[in-house]
């Protein structure tokens, strides 16, 4: 199961696919502004039993052309990636017949640096292939602290937060981003709750999270619709089920600890920021016995982790 955070470093792109061009800006790369964009299939399923999906694919028409947008929300090195993507860029070119490109969006720098290296497919002599994603990764957009370049841009300031979300900054994104959502008119409510289910997803359960709920709580109080309440209601039921998934995580730790288990930051990180009661039901019981983090997160327990 992907985390929340996972899914609105793509879904985002979803919401506004013009948000590619303004982003690639702080990559190097001018992109033209969609003249429209719709969504594809996600679905890359070869004939034979093997399901293939990318995170969020979109056909982007500008005036100077197509391209299909594959975005990848990455977070943490992994040595099965690159062949992954190149299938998917491969499939989609030959699917659609439009040049693909692959954005991988990553919260951590290093996770994005190693991104952003050109991945080399073949043989020493003579690789048949090379990979080159673009990678947006913390150092590549700017911290949005003002209200109202926020409201000029509250996807972009979602992205922000959510990219600068275990940084000092990410308090004072989230308070303009707040304040700009307060300014949209009573017209725009269902947007405004699209971006704040968003921004909830994209913190994860980093403490930017614990703030951003907080900051809902008091100023989504301008919503007074039933949309608004409900919003607010859904927010609560979901921090409960996420300090549960957090005292289990910590009962795996202190466990693991106790039976003097080595457990990596890396390791350590991934069980914290796990939030599917049964994969942590699961850890908690292998815990008992399990000598190693590996055995911790043994295949049965991995099938629907893998981001």
């Amino acid at each position: 199961m992907v985390s929340s955070s996972h899914e609105a470093l793509h879904r985002i792109f979803q919401q506004e696919p013009g948000l590619f061009a303004r982003v690639a800006r702080n990559l190097g790369v001018a992109f033209p502004p969609p003249v429209s964009a719709s969504e594809l299939s996600t679905d890359l399923t070869e004939t034979r039993p093997l399901e293939r999906r990318v995170d969020t694919l979109l056909r982007m028409d500008t005036e100077d052309g197509s391209f299909v947008l594959a975005v990848e929300s990455q977070s943490r090195p992994s040595p099965h990636k690159p062949a992954s993507w190149a299938y998917y860029l491969s499939h989609v070119y030959a699917k659609y017949r439009v040049p693909p490109v692959l954005l991988v969006v990553c919260p951590d720098r290093k996770t994005a640096a190693w991104a952003a290296q050109p991945f080399d497919i073949g043989p020493r002599q003579w690789p048949s292939l090379t990979l080159r994603p673009l990678v947006l990764g913390p150092d590549d957009l700017p911290v949005i602290d003002s209200p109202d370049e926020a409201a000029r841009d509250i996807p972009l300031t979602i992205l922000s937060a959510a990219l600068h979300r275990c940084e000092p900054e990410a308090d004072a994104i989230l308070n303009a981003l707040a304040k700009a959502l307060k300014g949209l008119s009573a017209d725009d409510e269902n947007t405004a709750g699209t971006f704040i289910e968003l921004m909830e997803q994209g913190l994860g359960t980093t403490q930017a999270a614990d703030l951003w709920r907080h900051l809902m709580a008091v100023d989504l109080s301008f919503f007074q619709s039933q949309t608004a309440q409900q919003l607010r209601a859904e927010g609560e039921a979901r921090g409960e089920a996420r300090g549960e998934a957090r005292g289990q995580a910590k009962a795996v730790l202190v466990l693991l600890g106790h039976r003097g288990v080595e457990v990596s930051e890396e390791d350590r990180q991934r069980i914290i920021g796990c939030d599917d009661p049964d994969v942590l039901g699961l850890w908690l019981t292998r815990a008992l016995t399990a000598t190693s983090t590996a055995e911790l997160f043994a295949s049965a327990g991995e099938t629907g982790l893998v981001d």
